[in-house]
């Protein structure tokens, strides 16, 4: 390999180019429109533009990738996570295309990929599992179904997802027909696939997950252990290695299943197999992701192990730098910094970030996809950063946590710092004895009342920059201006063109608090697209019950009513697009 196209964005588009850096190999990214003056795109060594701001006509478009890939001269191609990371046809068409893919086999990934085969392979594997449906479900009445048979709760997902996208918990029989629809919607908008399974769900289990390295000859290793188990909408927000509070027993069965599934799979790469433990310490096999997960630098600093530099050696046909399960030499947290408003739910924050300073001292990592005036587009995914904090055992990583957490800041866009300085303060998630956070801790137990961001963004991001990015032939140029000129620009900004990112708020309504508000107007608390209206006008709806759903940043939220009374004026149907604080319709 010489030069690696990097086909994704973000924080780990920069962390595979440095990777790349290290390794003396030239890289390539790639960018929506929107993301032109991107951190990812300014780090590589060569950048050019995908055209588009979607993910569908971007980072998920196929043949504009591996144009780029040819116009650029690349012979690999480096997936990250997210978007065609998990792929079976695109490492296809990359391997077709006679360049190197860095990751598994498409078959492997076909099959892992697949939570129903997935699971045929973990039954072969014997490893530990909870009673699941035999394949896809083909409509809601089928899932409800195998809700009345095995009892609730059950689990929703995605067969193609990951992420926590396309994943839904149901835990009464009339939210099943919802559940299934809004699984399928999201999995078809996040991975082009909407088919998906059941099983059941074990209520407050830790989630705990292996990471494991496996090379062409025929050398596994489980580089280490992972809990994940603070999550929100079953995304993890805190990661930490290793995973804290197992018995021998419990980690030596998740060792040697994540072996047994990857050598049944005959897998090759740098993967994750997860797992479930319940509330009685059973251990239940959950998925394989096949990719390098949004937590590895836990996983990095707590072995001395560069897993990027292992995935080049895998993809280049050498063997692993280690070839025995490392031993953990200290501990670690990462912090998920997402541009969320934790006071009003997680609601996704997008915008400009207008200060953005990392904490310094010992143990400190910060991983990033932004800087000081970067845009955190709404069309993508909410995360901007990554805090990684290592000391000598788990409460000396927990006190430079709080230091570094203190330090942080990012301004512009509300984020999730405040939940996890209120996280750190929490005897569940802190005590020296045991660990009694679980997957749904934070919608069940979290005490601490954190008020909404008074900050939060209530117009869309504008993308002002002081520079321009000019594409030539596809190739990115950057072209500095002076500032009085880019001004003026902004000022007569519906003459820029499509992209260039100084946009205006949109016309769909005004932002909260502008005088003259109708107690009756149900309001948008996000920016976002409407998907679904759940009641139609002339509804009688009672406060609280959910009215629409939106979308934003790949993940959907519903708007419940503000009041009670009959729904009527819609404004925005679906595929409209809101900001915060648009009026979606009336309750009279």
């Amino acid at each position: 390999m010489r030069k690696v196209l990097i086909a994704n964005r973000g924080e780990i588009a920069v962390r595979v180019a440095r990777a790349c850096d290290d390794a003396q190999l030239a890289s390539v990214a790639v960018y929506a429109d929107i993301d032109a003056d991107a951190l990812h795109v300014l780090v590589a060594d060569e950048a050019y533009a995908l055209g588009g701001n979607s993910p569908a006509d971007t980072y998920l478009n196929i043949e504009k990738l591996l144009r780029v890939a040819s116009e650029s001269g690349a012979d690999a191609v480096h997936p990250g996570y997210g978007f065609l990371s998990e792929n079976a046809d695109f490492a296809q068409a990359v391997l077709d295309a006679g360049l190197a893919w860095i990751g598994p086999s498409p078959e492997t990934i076909r099959q892992l990929g697949n939570k129903i085969t997935a699971r045929e392979i973990a039954v072969r594997a014997g490893a530990p599992l909870v009673a699941g449906s035999d394949g896809p479900v083909a409509s809601a009445a089928d899932a409800r179904a195998f809700a009345e048979e095995h009892g609730l709760p059950i689990a929703i997902k995605a067969a193609f997802g990951g992420g926590g996208r396309g994943l839904k918990v149901v835990r009464r029989l009339d939210e099943v027909e919802e559940a299934f629809d809004s699984a399928v919607r999201e999995a078809v908008v996040a991975f082009g696939r909407g088919e998906c399974f059941v099983e059941q769900y074990l209520d407050r289990p830790r989630h705990v997950e292996a990471q494991v390295l496996a090379d062409t000859h025929g050398n596994v290793v489980v580089v280490g252990t992972r809990d994940c188990s603070l999550q929100r909408r079953h995304q993890k927000l805190v990661e930490e290695a290793p995973a804290p509070f197992l018995n021998a027993d419990q980690t030596a069965r998740i060792y040697q299943a994540a072996k047994d599934i990857c050598r049944e799979a005959g897998y090759v790469g740098a993967g994750t197999v997860e797992f479930l433990v319940s509330a009685d310490g059973a251990v239940a096999f959950l998925e394989v992701n096949t990719r390098l997960q949004v937590e590895h630098p836990v996983t990095e600093e707590t072995t001395g192990i560069d897993l990027v530099q292992e995935q080049f050696r895998i993809a280049a046909g050498r063997p692993l730098s280690v070839l025995d399960d490392p031993k953990p030499r200290s501990h670690a947290f990462e912090f998920r910094l997402n541009a969320e408003d934790v006071g009003r739910g997680f609601l996704p924050s997008p915008g400009t970030v207008t200060a953005f300073a990392g904490p310094t001292g010992p143990g400190i990592r910060l991983d990033t996809g932004v800087r000081s005036g970067s845009l955190v587009p709404p069309q993508f995914d909410s995360l901007v950063a990554k805090l990684i904090v290592a000391g000598a055992n788990r409460q000396q990583a927990l006190r430079r946590a709080r230091r570094a957490l203190a330090e942080m800041e990012i301004a512009g866009v509300a984020t999730v710092l405040p939940f996890h300085r209120a996280v750190l303060n929490a005897a569940d998630f802190t005590s020296e004895s045991a660990l009694a956070v679980h997957t749904r801790w934070i919608e069940t137990d979290f005490a601490a009342n954190i008020p909404a961001d008074p900050a939060y963004s209530h117009t869309a991001p504008d993308g002002a920059r002081r520079t321009i990015s000019v594409d030539v032939d596809g190739k990115r140029l950057a072209v500095g201006l002076p500032a009085a000129l880019l001004d003026a620009w902004v000022s007569g900004a519906a003459a820029l063109p499509a992209g260039v990112g100084l946009g205006r708020l949109d016309d769909g309504g005004s932002a909260p608090g502008t005088t003259g508000a109708d107690d009756a107007e149900l309001r948008s608390q996000m920016s976002g697209t409407v998907v679904k209206w759940l009641v139609e006008p002339g509804a009688e709806v009672a406060e609280g019950d959910p009215v629409v759903v939106l979308e934003a940043m790949k993940m959907e939220t519903q708007v419940s009513a503000h009041r009670s009374g009959t729904l009527e004026d819609i404004t925005h149907g679906p595929g409209g697009i809101v900001t915060v604080g648009a009026v979606l319709a009336r309750i009279a």
